[in-house]
């Protein structure tokens, strides 16, 4: 094969590598963030980024729907106030239907979530990408119900 030929070959197969890392940091990532979950760790909320979005819509049984959109700062102290109290009640979920699609330089996780004190299912998205040299989450988007 000719120089030529090799450098163009390497370049048509860049995308898929870099492709291919994204979506194994991405899963990774997950990984990381169920096993911190699982646990009860303040820890998950270091994986988001300073910059990270969170938007939960929460759904009243009588259909009422209410957006919230917490600032980083602000859902990262949520979460490391909270693990001591799911771990008291078992509150903790699990993820079926992952999926893992490229948006960009980012990955798009989406799931269904169940949890498990609840009962209930329902749609999960995390946008992870690169954050302050490292992957982190850069958007998490949820449904909850009281």
């Amino acid at each position: 094969m000719s120089r030529v030929a090799a450098f163009f070959l390497l370049i048509a197969l860049c995308p898929v590598a870099a492709a291919q890392d994204a979506r194994a940091a991405a899963q990774a990532l997950f990984a990381e963030y169920q096993k911190r979950g699982n646990a009860f760790d303040p820890g998950l909320a270091d994986l988001y980024c300073d910059s990270a979005v969170v938007r939960s819509t929460r759904i009243y049984p009588d259909g009422n729907r209410r957006l919230l959109e917490i600032p980083a700062a602000r859902y990262k102290e949520l979460v490391r106030t909270a693990m001591p109290l799911a771990r008291a009640r078992n509150d903790h979920s699990t993820y079926s239907r992952i999926t893992y699609a490229r948006e960009g330089a980012n990955v798009r996780i989406s799931a269904t979530r169940y949890s498990e004190l609840k009962r209930y299912s329902s749609p999960f998205s995390l946008l992870v990408g690169q954050c302050g040299g490292r992957w982190g989450v850069l958007e998490e988007v949820t449904e909850t119900r009281p």
